[in-house]
């Protein structure tokens, strides 16, 4: 049996130190503040970052380097026979493709895999792609199971701010201001491929009711059948304390379901800002 690594990105909310925990790399995510290069996670922390944003610092996301990205697939495999790497999704980043496209040169040695996820449901995939080590697969067939897997997962979010989203181009800056006026929460949704818009309400209790309901919908109509292979995830941005309440409520609502929780990576709250609150719900692989 093959001796395989599994690789992702910081992405997935996996910190260095979880990765040792649980036997997999992570590449930190690349970050221009000021134009000053930081890598997530290892030059900068979470505390950092949401200060650097609160003084409106210029901060802009890249991708990992191929010379990094290759250096580490070369290092592995003097241990390793295979690598599966898991990027964030190719819908929200180039990161993916770029990948792809260098694995060419390792004869199938690394199997990229494109499955459509970011924050905790990327982290779903990389635990599942342990599980199907574990269980004998080779990375090629680990990497056909977690794409063949890759749109059972669904992400709902709302933000605190309008300011990041108008500063990103997604909204105008009239709507910013109509919608601060008002209190206009957007709920967005990542299906796999971007973020969009799912509905506009007033208020953070009718954004969070929002999101509530639009998961047990999903639980009902597009997961039915697959109950006991569901775990549902909180992630958040910045604000520990109003995460903990709300996951408290996605625990009262849903005490039949797993439920994990991690701060949303900071590629996704550079666009959305802090205060920011989300939930997943992701189907677990079965052998």
């Amino acid at each position: 049996m093959s001796k395989i690594a599994i690789v992702t990105d910081s992405n997935s909310g996996i910190t260095q130190e979880r990765g040792k925990e649980l036997g997999v790399y992570v590449i930190p995510m690349p970050f221009y503040i000021n134009e000053e290069l930081f890598f997530e996670d290892i030059s900068l922390s979470q505390e950092e970052f949401y200060q650097k944003l609160g003084e409106d610092a210029e901060i802009s996301t890249s991708q990992p380097s191929p010379g990094d990205v290759m250096d580490l697939w070369e290092k592995l495999l003097k241990e390793y026979d295979e690598i599966v790497h898991i990027p964030m999704s190719s819908g929200l980043s180039s990161t993916c493709e770029n990948a792809i496209s260098l694995s060419m040169e390792y004869d199938g040695k690394v199997q990229v895999v494109d499955n459509k996820r970011i924050s905790v449901t990327q982290e779903q995939s990389v635990k599942d792609a342990l599980v199907l080590r574990d269980a004998g697969k080779s990375a090629k067939e680990i990497k056909a199971i977690l794409e063949k897997e890759k749109y059972e997962s669904t992400i709902y979010i709302t933000v605190d701010t309008l300011k990041y989203l108008k500063k990103g181009g997604r909204i105008t800056a009239a709507a910013a201001a109509l919608g601060t006026v008002l209190n206009l929460k957007p709920v967005l949704t990542i299906q796999g491929d971007k973020l969009d818009a799912f509905s506009k309400v007033r208020g953070l209790k009718a954004a969070k009711r929002t999101m509530l309901k639009a998961i047990e919908h999903d639980i009902e109509e597009r997961f039915k059948g697959k109950e006991d292979q569901l775990i549902l995830g909180m992630a958040y941005t910045g604000n520990e304390e109003a995460a903990q309440e709300w996951k408290e409520e996605i625990q009262k609502k849903f005490p039949q379901y797993e439920l994990t929780s991690a701060p949303l990576s900071l590629s996704v709250a550079c666009h959305i800002g802090p205060g920011s609150l989300a939930i997943t719900c992701t189907k677990k692989v079965s052998l």
